[in-house]
């Protein structure tokens, strides 16, 4: 299973950081992310730790941009290329349109 945001980042050294394993979903990441940054928050991270931690934060945004832009390519290839903005009504919530729409 994909390494874990409770595990210690701080025994991890600096260098190892950045090829540590990723994620296997966009949502483990984004889980592992949201740890890290509560933890920076925290105070209680050494510098080194914080450093440590920063990186793979970084690593974790790029993995989850990249999956954001396979699913963005994918909803464009079914969508015939071309990305239409969805219609809205007055009160600002979507139109639901008859047709081929799910």
């Amino acid at each position: 299973m994909a390494k874990t945001a409770s595990k210690d980042l701080a025994a991890a050294p600096a260098e190892g950081v950045d090829t540590a394993q990723l994620p296997e979903t966009y949502e483990a990441a984004q889980a592992e992310l949201e740890e890290l940054v509560a933890r920076m928050e925290g105070g209680s991270l050494s510098l080194e730790e914080s450093l440590a931690a920063y990186r793979r934060g970084a690593t974790l945004v790029a993995f989850c941009q990249q999956q954001l832009e396979k699913v963005e390519q994918q909803v464009r290839v079914l969508d015939g290329e071309t990305l239409k903005p969805l219609p809205m009504n007055t009160a600002g919530t979507a139109v639901a349109e008859s047709g081929d729409d799910l």
